[in-house]
């Protein structure tokens, strides 16, 4: 389900974290309301080939959550409580004529909820593991065709371990960290392989933190629901990509501040091939 939004995403990646530390302590919390906005009028084929299509967006308003119940464990969420897709008229590029009226959906999107596990902690290191459950609660066969959709319809677990160092360029804090993950989907999605790389840096001491991240997802074409006819969609199965992103997070006050991100896809297959977009406002628990 994390797939749907390339962000991987984030692979949940809203927050920016100055330490090589993913626990966020018992007690302690970060908490992000968002908006993400995508709109797509091309898509990279099962071939991996680039195609127009009819221009269709997809936006939700969302909320990410993390909090600690331990100094090692924390429990996550990420709620799309409204979500909408929409798309355009198709028009005659010889007389003008409306060929086939838009048409627009919103509704609940696909809920996300999780542990992550901080097992390990030395100088610089920071290793963890996290367990995402992908709940169907968004509308997979919205619309008049059945292809409006906020979500895919099926529960899938996402595991997933990440390694951390934390260290300094020029006397500026900063961080790499990678993951690897499986996701084990259900209704005759394709299993996932997905792993990635981010890198931070604090450039504006304790107000400013700028990171670039690249993302890769790989289906292992296990699942039995045919693809051919869902190219460019974001809930399609078999959906392959690579992408890179950007994100800037400012801290207001000590505690609050404002992010914004960009994520694209340079290849993949059963995608669309646009740009997506977000903003948003974050809390830092401390």
């Amino acid at each position: 389900m994390i797939k749907k939004y390339l962000i991987v995403f984030a692979v949940l990646l809203c927050g920016v974290q100055g330490q090589a530390q993913w626990a966020k302590g018992k007690g302690k919390g970060y908490f992000k309301l968002s908006a993400w906005y995508l709109q797509s009028d091309q898509h990279f084929t099962n071939t991996g080939a680039l195609d127009p299509n009819v221009t269709r967006t997809q936006f939700n308003t969302n909320l990410y959550a993390e909090y600690g119940i331990s100094s090692k464990v924390d429990v996550i969420a990420y709620i799309p409580f409204f979500a909408r897709v929409a798309q355009n008229n198709q028009v005659s590029g010889t007389n003008g004529n409306t060929l086939q009226a838009g048409e627009a959906l919103s509704s609940f999107g696909d809920v996300d909820l999780g542990i992550r596990w901080a097992f390990f902690k030395k100088g610089n290191w920071a290793w963890d593991a996290k367990l995402l459950l992908g709940l169907p609660t968004g509308n997979s066969q919205g619309g008049s065709d059945g292809s409006y959709q906020t979500g895919d319809g099926e529960f899938n677990q996402y595991l997933v371990t990440s390694v951390g160092y934390s260290t300094q360029i020029y006397n500026l804090p900063a961080y790499l960290k990678s993951y690897i993950g499986f996701n084990q989907r259900s209704k005759g999605f394709s299993d996932e392989f997905r792993t990635g790389f981010e890198f931070g840096v604090n450039v504006l001491p304790k107000k400013l933190w700028l990171s670039t991240r690249l993302n890769l997802l790989r289906p292992l074409k296990n699942g039995t629901l045919n693809a051919a006819t869902s190219n460019g969609s974001i809930f399609a199965n078999n959906v392959a990509y690579s992408s890179y992103g950007f994100e800037a997070a400012y801290f207001i006050t000590d505690t609050i501040g404002v992010s914004a991100a960009f994520d694209s896809a340079f290849s993949g297959r059963i995608i669309a091939a646009n740009p997506s977009w977000s903003a948003g406002i974050f809390y830092d628990l401390k």
